[in-house]
């Protein structure tokens, strides 16, 4: 007698599918005609959705309207064109529909014995990204979930390489506009508060150099060991390129090693403005950066590159005798030696599907469309006369201040982070607030290609009507 298969009929699959792929092209299709944000409290999602396991099966079409009109009617659209908080994630459909086939053919992206076409995917875009970069042909890496595991990735490979996983006395330096991701990844690996040298940025927002160099000597003379220098390409708080050039040289001459964070901002090496404020990226020893942000993937797609792929599998390769199977073929790439996880999905396919659909020279134009935006919300603010600039456009991010000389600092401070919330209740766009030099400022990210030049000086506008009222 047959148990349960968990399975439908084809012809109930079909329906099923065809009926998602309908509701994935009427949520594109009418985005830009929706509000971009809807949060609501706990407590209303909890009496929505809370319920006890079901015994019983529903109908599948019935628990998919469920999903859209419970779920999925009660989210930020990160992939809308006006969300311009954080970092978005305007996505794409091909990329949307290679994860449905990975998923729907369930790839085990592992080791080679299970998935050897789709192990040589990853080698072919990792190497794509790689060439993109500047890196030599020695680098190689793996995709992951995100810049946090990225970061991790490559701190851990810094970690085994350079101290031999001995982290006494061990120190590595980077700026306090360096993410948290960072700061959580060196926790995780072991370095107590002690061993992280956090320097104020200069007036760029960037690691000054000059404080980075007598930090170093200075702690060599108290017997610390510097190893490790963190370097943003592109800082969520204000798109800040730290100077990696000259940072890349002082690691050189002082036998550190040079992870550059790259999540958002590193796929600006597309432009040539991006490769120019980048310059050096192609000397760091370890690099995230998140195919999921500007390189218009759905979540999840990270990437970590390292200057020399072997020290990966030095780092996070463990031989149990239940893979032996596994790791006698002969040339085989298995990527559960090069970093964390050992299940884990095909997050290639779908940047690889989305760069032979449209192609490397849609991509150029979509980051460069980002930098211009950037450029323009810019000028709109300068032209208001109503807003300091506190940090230009860079790498698609600008932040402003509003100015009003009646209010004390600490009056505007409350007065941005209440136009938050009033930009909510608008409903016309999101954007979020951040802190530099300790004034509440707001910022705006614009690396969504689909967002149009009207949209951005309507957003402006209505900024500007939000603070006055």
């Amino acid at each position: 007698m047959k148990g349960p298969q968990l399975s439908l009929p084809p012809q109930a699959m079909r329906a099923f599918g065809y009926r998602v792929v309908d509701l994935i092209v009427e949520h594109l299709e009418q985005l830009a005609n929706k509000q971009p944000s809807h949060c609501p409290l706990r407590r209303d999602l909890e009496a929505l959705l809370r319920e006890p396991p079901p015994e019983r099966g529903e109908d599948p079409q019935h628990v998919l309207e469920q999903a859209v009109e419970r779920v999925l009617a009660n989210i930020m659209h990160v992939d809308h064109p006006r969300f311009f908080a954080f970092v978005p994630g305007p996505s794409n459909f091909v990329g949307a529909m290679a994860d449905a086939l990975a998923a729907g053919f369930n790839v085990f992206a592992g080791s080679w014995f299970s998935g050897a076409g789709a192990a040589q995917l990853e080698l072919v875009v990792l190497d794509w990204i790689r060439q993109l970069l500047g890196l030599p042909e020695s680098a190689g890496g793996l995709l992951v979930s995100g810049g946090s595991l990225a970061n991790l990735t490559g701190l851990a490979t810094a970690r085994r390489a350079v101290l031999e996983d001995k982290l006494e006395s061990a120190v590595v330096y980077f700026s306090d506009q360096t993410h948290s991701a960072v700061l959580k990844a060196l926790r995780l690996l072991g370095f107590a508060p002690e061993q992280m040298r956090c320097l104020p940025c200069d007036a760029g927002f960037r690691l000054p150099l000059e404080q980075l160099c007598a930090a170093i000597r200075t702690d060599r003379a108290a017997g610390w060991r510097p190893f490790c220098i963190v370097a943003n390409a592109g800082t969520t708080n204000t798109g800040a390129v730290d100077p990696l050039e000259e940072l890349a040289a002082l690691a050189r001459r002082e036998g550190l090693w040079l992870h550059v964070d790259g999540a958002y901002g590193a796929p600006a090496v597309l432009t040539e403005q991006g490769r120019a404020l980048l310059a050096g990226i192609e000397r760091a020893d370890s690099l995230a950066l998140d195919p999921h942000k500007w390189l218009f993937q759905p979540f999840e797609a990270g990437c970590v590159l390292v200057r020399e792929a072997k020290l990966l599998k030095q780092t996070f390769r463990i031989l149990p005798e239940y893979l032996q199977d596994v790791h006698r073929m002969q040339g085989a790439v298995n990527f559960c030696d090069y970093g964390i996880q050992l299940t884990r999905g095909f997050r290639a396919l779908k940047l690889w599907m989305s760069l032979k659909v449209f192609g490397l020279a849609a991509f150029r134009e979509a980051v460069a469309r980002g930098l211009r935006l950037a450029e323009l919300a810019e000028q709109r603010l300068r032209a208001s006369g109503c807003w300091e600039v506190v940090s230009p456009a860079q790498l698609a991010i600008v932040c402003f201040r509003y100015r009003d000389s009646a209010r004390t600092e600490s009056e505007l401070d409350r007065l941005h982070l209440d136009l938050v919330e009033r930009v909510l209740e608008d409903g016309y766009a999101v954007l979020t607030s951040t802190r530099l030099r300790g004034q509440v400022v707001l910022r705006m990210c614009t690396i969504n290609p689909r967002t149009s030049e009207a949209e951005i000086e309507e957003t402006v506008a209505r900024l500007e009507r939000l603070a006055r009222r």
